[in-house]
């Protein structure tokens, strides 16, 4: 979300933004917001005058009672009659015109990097980085569930008449390797100087609508029946909201914090083959890395968190690339994004695993996250970063890791997570 200042000041790059992201159909709103915010500040500017010329009225009325000045302080109370209620109306229309400036600035896209690539949409996104070999072993790797399946390690059918579609029942090794890879993503992240947090799993409106767009909310989340609650569908929105409405130290900056959440997301719209399983699912945990730092700061640590998920998948031997979403495939929010995706022997593709994301001073805007400078109040920028998320992490780790004989391999640094077991085996 912009500073209408900023808009105000800079129509022309706003709109030059927005043509970079392919919204031609938003530009209009530049012109609007304009508009409205002049109205908003000259109903302002008329009012402040107007309360000012009310109390000074107001005052004299007492001393021309006191010298018995009647008609004239009858005069002066039917002027004060004739500012009051001017006010009110200008009181309604500042109230009008605020909400809607409001509504049409949180649809006014932040401006995107200008590092980040051109496109229309995530076709075009741009390959960066390749980390580890992408072998296809000479055995056939089975779709992710058969694997599971293998070892009694999944019950869709339950899942599916207890919850109904989106659902799973993870059982016994494959359950297990599920809580190693949480655990040790933790570990990982503490490790590398991260703050563990268990945060809350409701969040309220107020938080949703500051830490992402309208749009997003309602493709993503579900809402409490009669309650301003909505489940998460990240930890982030929950870690990003536990600063709503505060003023950071400068000089305890950077907060950076690692959370454990289970997330509920609708995915709308999944279809196809590759969602079969537990590609899209309406719920899973995650492990999650969040940062709040000075702005000179953000891309610094937009790249320290993109390599602390590369670093944790090549140490459990899966190679993953870096994919760098281009400007029509970022979110309003986001100056700058970059997908991870882990290789899929099966598909002799690779597939996305986690999203870091830098959303400079955006979300900071909405929600009133300050920081106290030397030199006065600024804004904070915020980054958030998939550390792992299971269950499609295991899609990744089972395929990477499995055997001819179908077993699955576990890497040294998974091994104390799983009882120091070195492979999992097949049931027969």
């Amino acid at each position: 979300m912009l500073d209408i200042r900023f808009v105000r000041e800079n129509a022309e790059i706003v709109k030059e933004n927005m043509k970079k992201k392919f919204q031609e159909n938003r530009l209009g709103m530049v012109d609007e917001a304009i508009e409205l915010d002049a109205k908003f500040r000259a109903a302002k500017a008329e009012g402040d005058k107007l309360r000012a010329e009310k109390n000074k009225t107001a005052k004299e009325i007492g001393g021309m009672m006191a010298r018995g000045e009647k008609d004239k302080a009858e005069e002066a109370k039917k002027q004060v009659s004739v500012y009051a209620s001017r006010l009110n109306e200008l009181e309604i229309i500042e109230v009008e015109t605020s909400a809607a400036l409001d509504k049409i600035m949180r649809r006014i896209p932040q401006i995107i990097d200008e590092s980040v690539p051109i496109g229309k949409d995530d076709s075009e996104n741009v390959e960066l980085e390749r980390f580890g070999e992408a072998v296809v072993p000479d055995f056939d790797i089975p779709y992710h569930t058969e694997i599971m399946e293998r070892f009694n390690g999944i019950d869709l059918d339950a899942a599916r008449n207890v919850a109904g579609n989106g659902f799973y029942y993870l059982m016994g090794d494959i359950a297990r390797l599920h809580s190693a890879v949480i655990s040790y993503a933790r570990d990982f992240m503490i490790d590398r100087g991260f703050t563990y947090c268990v945060p809350p799993f409701m969040i309220r409106s107020g938080i949703v609508t500051g830490v992402m767009s309208f749009a997003e909310m309602e493709a993503m989340m579900y809402k409490i029946e009669g309650e301003d609650l909505y489940l998460i569908g990240t930890s982030e929105h929950s870690m990003i909201g536990k600063y709503i409405d505060t003023i950071v130290k400068e000089e305890t900056l950077p907060h950076t914090l690692t959370s454990y959440s289970p997330c509920f997301r609708k995915e709308k719209g999944a279809h196809g083959l590759e969602e079969r399983g537990v590609y899209r699912i309406h719920q899973f945990e995650k492990q999650e890395m969040v940062v709040i730092c000075k702005p000179e700061d953000s891309m610094k640590w937009y790249d320290v968190m993109w390599k602390n998920t590369v670093d944790l998948f090549r140490s459990l031997d899966i190679p993953v690339r870096t994919l760098e979403c281009c400007s029509g495939d970022l979110a309003d929010l986001k100056v700058k994004s970059v997908d991870v995706e882990a290789w899929s022997p099966r598909q002799k593709k690779y597939f996305e695993v986690g999203s870091c994301s830098n959303l400079g001073d955006a979300q900071a805007r909405r929600l009133k996250i300050r920081v106290q400078g030397s030199d006065g109040k600024y804004l904070a920028h915020t980054l958030n970063n998939t550390v792992a998320a299971p269950p499609r992490m295991l899609i990744a780790f089972l395929e990477n890791n499995l055997n001819a004989d179908g077993s699955v391999n576990i890497p040294v640094a998974l091994r104390p997570y799983m009882g120091n077991k070195e492979k999992i085996e097949t049931v027969n």
